[in-house]
Formats: C-alpha cells, structure tokens, sequence
C-alpha cells in the first residue's frame, strides 16, 4: 500500500458536503468498525445506507441494508468502503456504473487501491484512501 496525504482542510471539507453517505461492508456486528463508524455518522447527522449483499433486507442501527450501491434509493454523495484494497475495485466500478456518480469514494484505514483510485478520478470522483471519517472529523 503506498502512503496518501492528504490536508485535513479538504477532508473537512469533502466530509462537510457530504449528506448521504453509502457504506459498503456494514456490518451489524457490534465489535465491527464499520459497526460503530456507522452510528458515528447517523449521530452526526449524516444521512448514512448500510451495503451488504449479506444482510440485505435486514436492519443495521434502524436503516435497512441494501445488496448494492445500485439498490439505494437516493444520489449518494460519499461512498465509505469498509472493504479490502482489491475489492474496493469492485465498488468503485459500481460507483461508476451509477446514473449519478458520488462526489467522492473514501476507502477506510487499510484500504488503498491506486488502480481504482485513477478510474474514479478519471470520471471527477474524489478518492480518498486509507483515512476514517470518523477520526477526521474528531
């Protein structure tokens, strides 16, 4: 994984226009990060889509859990990928594939794929790598 820096006035900034955030890998498992990252962003007032093809249907903090990013129902500005750095190829190319793109795709703590990061880019998406929300807005 290579190393992204990136200035905390921008990821402010990036997390400040975000309203609706997808999150990919969400789990409904307590001990999980993406568990408490989650209910970090509802309780900061984001408007927060739990993704999980394993728990579709299902319910996650009170908000139901879609199979992809295709089946939630709203334009998603941030998409945060709790996923590992290959798959997070996989999400980006369904990012791409959405009828309104995100304004940004954020990959968590270890995750990185630059290989992605240059597609989403290259179609005006911003990429973040390897950061958490959550601790960026602490």
């Amino acid at each position: 994984m290579s190393e992204h820096t990136y200035d905390s006035d921008d990821l402010i900034l990036i997390l400040r226009s975000a309203k609706t955030i997808a999150l990919v890998g969400a789990s409904a498992n307590l001990a999980r990060p993406s568990f408490s990252v989650m209910q970090f962003l509802l309780n900061r007032g984001y408007d927060v889509y739990p993704v999980n093809p394993g728990l579709a249907g299902q319910k996650i903090l009170g908000r139901e859990v879609f199979a992809n990013l295709r089946d939630v129902p709203v334009a998603i500005d941030l998409i945060d990928i709790f996923r590992n750095s290959e798959a997070a190829a996989d999400v980006v190319e369904e990012a791409l594939a959405l009828p309104q793109k995100p304004q940004t795709i954020w990959m968590q703590l270890g995750v990185s794929n630059n290989v992605a990061a240059a597609k989403a880019e290259a179609a005006g998406i911003r990429v973040v790598m390897n950061r958490c929300p959550a601790i960026e807005l602490r």
